[in-house]
């Protein structure tokens, strides 16, 4: 706890040395008199109907809360990811193929040295974080990236031992997964990582935008479309759904995804959550499941980039499981987090998304696995919101995804 009063504390240090305009004061707006849904866009694909009531447009559900959104950092190259370290410090990563340290008084170190090779292209570079469960006794860091290969690149997972200091580097790295089949694409990496309760490691991919790629995403003898499950040292869980089938590779958790770039475990139940982009229309909210086929393409809501079908243009099929929310047109959705903590009591039990393309960040109310209300956050920040993790402190935190890419926290008003 005093670890994380003293964050904060520092942190408006920062805030108050980026300048004057750095920090913007935001209230949540009134709950609209008819209850109607906070998109309020004329969809991609109008004809297409939800597979159930609430499935889309869910209804704005403010919480009245004032809050305001503070600068801590700044003068990031694309920021991607942010990792709170247990000494209250964090872990950034930059598209460029940089990692910094965030120190509690705001500050960013220079670049961690150590870091494999990083093709930082298009969509592609350093990627996602996730902090050991017991890296204060092993101090190991994970990192995901677009790794150049021979013939192309791909997503790849990598670890190493962080030591911090005035020159802070990583020691003993290894990679510890490589995406196969290698493709040549500036696109679609994914790339979130996360820890389960059990202690393995989920991995978040995407299938590369290319058509041999988008194939990729039904099949299973490559992870192209896929959430995988690893142990920490990229063996193989003996639990996972296809391990012992020929033909399939034994890492892959489920498939069917285009582009996974959020990911979560929900802290009431222990399950994996996450978000994808679609195409024109169809962002996804899923809760992947062992063994589960979420659809893509042959499946989806939205529609190709120039207006036609995708595929067959049909929303449903049986065997093919449903999205538990989607967002029509997209908000080109990218890092995610529950929040459970004390500081904003009214969004106890939310879940809250980055939005790219909508600049902000949704918070929507939960009804056990439904989506029952939306609110969006940080709306008049005006940048992408990146990443979404919630600080020691309590306050949310997050990168923004522009040329002077920022560190954010957002905190009760006052």
């Amino acid at each position: 706890m005093r670890s994380s009063l003293i964050f904060a504390a520092s942190a408006l240090l920062a805030i108050a040395a980026c300048g004057p305009g750095e920090a913007q004061d935001s209230s949540a707006p009134a709950v609209a008199a008819d209850g109607g849904p906070v998109e309020t866009r004329t969809a991609n694909a109008p004809d297409q109907k939800p597979a159930f009531a609430g499935q889309t447009r869910a209804p704005l559900k403010a919480a009245g809360v004032d809050y305001q959104v503070q600068v801590v950092a700044k003068g990031l190259d694309h920021p991607w990811a942010i990792a709170f370290l247990p000494d209250g410090s964090a872990l950034v990563t930059e598209r460029a193929g940089r990692l910094r340290i965030l120190a509690k008084d705001g500050k960013l170190s220079p670049a961690v040295t150590g870091l494999p090779a990083v093709d930082a292209n298009g969509q592609g570079g350093l990627l996602g974080l996730a902090i050991d469960p017991h890296y204060a006794h092993n101090g190991l860091v994970y990192w995901s990236y677009a790794e150049p290969r021979d013939g192309g690149n791909g997503t790849a997972v990598a670890r190493g031992k962080l030591v911090p200091g005035a020159t802070p580097k990583l020691e003993n790295v290894q990679v510890i997964w490589r995406q196969t089949p290698t493709l040549a694409s500036s696109l679609h990496f994914g790339g979130r990582l996360v820890f389960a309760r059990d202690g393995n490691l989920f991995v978040t991919t995407g299938e590369r935008s290319i058509i041999e790629g988008r194939m990729q995403a039904q099949r299973l003898d490559g992870t192209l479309g896929k959430v995988v499950r690893i142990k920490p040292d990229g063996s193989i869980p003996a639990d996972n759904p296809y391990v012992g089938q020929a033909g399939a590779k034994p890492e892959i958790w489920s498939i069917g995804h285009r582009n996974l770039q959020a990911a979560a475990i929900n802290p009431k139940t222990g399950e994996l959550w996450t978000v994808e982009h679609g195409a024109k229309g169809g962002d996804e909210l899923n809760i992947p499941r062992a063994g589960k086929n979420y659809g893509w393409p042959s499946i989806t809501y939205g529609e190709e980039y120039s207006g036609k079908p995708i595929g067959e243009g049909i929303t449903a099929k049986e065997g093919l499981e449903q999205p538990i929310y989607y967002w029509d047109p997209v908000i080109a959705p990218s890092g995610m987090a529950f929040y459970q903590a004390d500081l904003f009591p009214a969004w106890k039990g939310s879940l809250l998304v980055g939005a790219l393309k909508e600049h902000h960040i949704a918070r929507l109310t939960l009804d056990g696995d439904k989506v029952v209300g939306e609110e969006r956050i940080a709306v008049d920040f005006g940048e992408r919101i990146r990443d979404v993790v919630v600080g020691p402190d309590g306050a949310v935190w997050a990168v923004t995804d522009e040329d002077d890419g920022k560190v954010i926290r957002i905190a009760p008003k006052g």
